[in-house]
């Protein structure tokens, strides 16, 4: 598959990056704050924004920085915020800093536990670390290994306890996060997902048709697709620079000024040319 058949394929994702542009001089004119595309996600019918806020950008920073990114990103018309326990302090940072806004934006969480009653516990903390009644998305968290989807299938697992609180009013839709085809597919076919979050971009597109096989079956059972690292070049090769991307995971591709505007709020001071 080349550049333009993959571009065409995942024309439908919601990207939800932890990536927002510093620099807003390359951006057309009628690409006005405020006026971000939207795209319904999936059969959920929610129409969210094409990029999303990562929460990890409000990790370890001031109360101050984290009100201000977030205001820069609604003001930017970004309606979808998205944090994990697993982002350090993000979900604190975060909290008061969407509290003003929480009514018109679209908050998922995650969660890295498999038991329900770990789930359950780490689903609460989150609701009070972001200072919110209910997640619109709650998702499993890098789910990788059939092991780990046994485990949340399974009796006691975290999918019991995604469905008692989502009839609850917790949660209003479940999806995951994963970072096999085999655990994104098995899970797909066990259960009736809302969404699916996991890497599409070119290279893992091309490394095993990791991509295509979760495009496709995400496509055919309706659920809203979201997009990690779309921005990805690949891992960061031993010993490399990363001060200018210290949130950054994975090595983001090289192309210039465009590249810089995709990874500005992964920069030590996003906000310097805003």
């Amino acid at each position: 598959m080349n550049r333009r058949d993959f571009l065409r394929a995942s024309a439908l994702a919601v990207p939800a990056l932890s990536l927002f542009p510093s620099d807003l001089s390359g951006i057309s004119r009628d690409q006005q704050p405020g006026k971000m595309e939207r795209r319904s996600l999936g059969k959920t019918g929610v129409m969210l924004s094409v990029i999303g806020f990562g929460g990890i950008i409000v990790r370890d920073v001031t109360p101050e920085e984290a009100s201000a990114y977030v205001k820069m990103a609604v003001d930017a018309g970004v309606n979808h915020f998205d944090v994990a326990p697993s982002y350090g302090n993000a979900e604190v940072m975060m909290g008061p800093a969407l509290e003003p806004y929480r009514k018109n934006v679209f908050l998922s969480c995650k969660t890295q536990k498999r038991t329900g009653d770990e789930a359950r516990r780490e689903l609460e903390k989150s609701l009070r670390n972001l200072r919110t009644d209910h997640f619109d998305l709650y998702q499993l968290h890098a789910v990788t290994t059939l092991s780990d989807v046994k485990t949340i299938l399974g009796k006691g697992g975290a999918l019991e306890a995604f469905l008692q609180a989502k009839s609850e009013g917790l949660i209003r839709f479940i999806g995951m996060s994963v970072h096999s085809a085999e655990a994104g597919m098995a899970l797909m076919e066990a259960y009736d997902f809302d969404t699916i979050m996991y890497p599409l971009h070119m290279s893992s597109w091309h490394a095993g048709s990791f991509g295509p096989q979760l495009l496709d079956m995400a496509h055919r059972k309706g659920l809203g697709i979201i997009s990690l690292k779309s921005m990805a070049k690949g891992p960061w090769p031993q010993g490399a620079d990363r001060s200018k991307y210290p949130k950054c995971w994975y090595e983001p591709l090289a192309a210039g000024k465009r590249s810089e505007q995709v990874c500005g709020l992964l920069s030590p001071t996003p906000l310097q040319t805003l």
